[in-house]
């Protein structure tokens, strides 16, 4: 055991070993995050897959515009809106979209939504062996270990034919939401200490009526919540080859390792509170607000609540807006735009009226209590975490599987870069690190 002093002492010791003077970054034009000095995204790779559209480049100035998500050339607002009007779950046309690169005929998505379905069912045993008999209390742990489980219940693991990457990312795509629900219940049975239910998978589901099906302890829901969870889903499922957990995919795919590796890194990724687990904290500084603005219609209350977040004197003191902001977007994000629409209508003479008025407020609110704040006039909007969560509350999910869901979603994404970078990678992603340390002469034990 460590004492305290003791590990004072490492700590202080691994800080200053680890710490580089930021002078170091102007001096070598270190682009750190992979980012331009302007915001822009260092340019990494090509791809077909994605096009994530916030702004133009005007004679070398960022110009902001109303942001685009476009799959395979099809813009996301044409893919929601026309299943919408076809009153039919999307989800799945999105995912042979992504994969196939090309939409589906009628005849190619049943036959498609039929293979889906065939490969929901976890292999025999891995239920009481990954995931009963080793539970987590973070389910998108439990999801990135279970992930890489499925590499043990593979007879042919290391099959790198297109045949087989496409047979292995169509059932992992299937079974994750099986493994998120079958992960959650046995949390809330070993953790919670509620009552285990679980649910036979029935085989003409889309996967949001899967989910919904399979998460509610009386299996029941209505049309209209499953079509939106649909929604949610076809936002995630992907976003470009720049964001964190894709080029995590890709980077370890470049090096050659298995599907399974590289699904779980991706996971992993979207876990981090700075990408996909950043609906949590929308959700918790929600929280915050409501606990603390006793009148939510009270605009100058609000506004003074989210000035004290901006002088890191609230919340988590980060000095952050969660839910307000993106790296790409400027003036819109589709995906923000769309969940708004929908989660106005849906808490339209609902309790939870009340809420989304009070989270339309500070979108409205926050753009200029930052630049007053931080001195910064830079386009700021709505991301898609700021009206996710409360969908999802809405829908009845609990806060423990937004992030998880999102991963459900985004599976789909990662498969299609994989692929891609298989095909068309070749080399190994294997940026540069200056090192700016000195050489030392080595000292004996003795004489240190």
């Amino acid at each position: 055991m460590i004492n305290d002093s003791a590990r004072n002492m490492l700590c202080q010791q691994f800080v200053t070993n680890n710490t580089i003077d930021a002078k170091y970054y102007d001096k070598h034009v270190v682009k750190r995050g992979l980012r331009n000095s302007d915001g822009t995204g260092v340019i990494a790779g090509l791809t077909n897959i994605c096009n994530v559209h916030g702004y133009v480049i005007n004679e070398g100035e960022k110009a902001p515009i109303k942001g685009q998500l476009v799959y395979r050339g099809y813009n996301i607002n044409d893919l929601v809106a026309n299943a919408k009007n076809e009153n039919r779950f999307g989800y799945e046309e999105i995912v042979y979209l992504l994969l196939m690169g090309d939409l589906p005929s009628k005849q190619e998505l049943e036959a498609f939504k039929m293979m889906m379905s065939e490969n929901r069912a976890l292999p025999e045993n891995f239920f009481e062996d990954m995931i009963l008999k080793a539970p987590s209390r973070d389910i998108m742990n439990k999801m990135a270990r279970s992930v890489l489980a499925l590499y043990s219940y593979d007879d042919n693991p290391e099959n790198r034919s297109p045949e087989y990457e496409m047979a292995t990312a169509i059932s992992i795509i299937s079974k994750l939401p099986n493994i998120m629900v079958s992960a959650y219940q046995v949390k809330k049975r070993t953790f919670d200490g509620e009552s285990l239910i679980m649910h036979p998978l029935i085989s003409n589901h889309s996967t949001a009526e899967m989910i919904l099906s399979a998460l509610r302890p009386d299996r029941q829901f209505t049309d209209e919540e499953a079509k939106l969870l649909d929604i949610i889903l076809m936002l995630h499922a992907e976003h470009g080859g720049g964001n964190n957990s894709t080029f995590s995919c890709r980077v370890l795919t470049s090096s050659g390792t298995d599907p399974y590796s590289a699904y779980a890194a991706a996971i992993g990724s979207l876990k981090g509170p700075k990408h996909g687990g950043a609906n949590i904290k929308v959700s918790g500084m929600h929280d915050c607000l409501k606990e603390n603005v006793s009148n939510w219609e009270d605009e100058g209350e609000v506004a003074d609540f989210l000035r004290k977040i901006l002088r890191k004197e609230a919340y988590d003191k980060s000095g952050l807006v969660y839910g307000m902001g993106h790296a790409v977007y400027t003036l819109s994000d589709p995906r923000a735009v769309i969940l708004k629409e929908n989660a106005k209508r849906l808490a339209k003479g609902t309790e939870f009226e009340a809420e989304f008025n009070l989270l339309e407020t500070v979108e409205r609110l926050t753009p200029e209590l930052f630049a007053e704040a931080k001195g910064d006039i830079k386009a700021i909007c709505a991301n898609v975490d700021m009206y996710s969560g409360l969908v999802y509350r809405m829908l009845k999910i609990p806060d423990d599987l937004f992030t998880p869901l999102f991963a459900v979603s985004r599976m789909a994404g990662w498969c299609a870069h994989r692929f891609e970078e298989l095909v068309t990678g070749k080399r190994i992603i294997r940026p540069a690190y200056k090192s700016v340390k000195k050489e030392r002469m080595y000292i004996p034990i003795d004489e240190r």
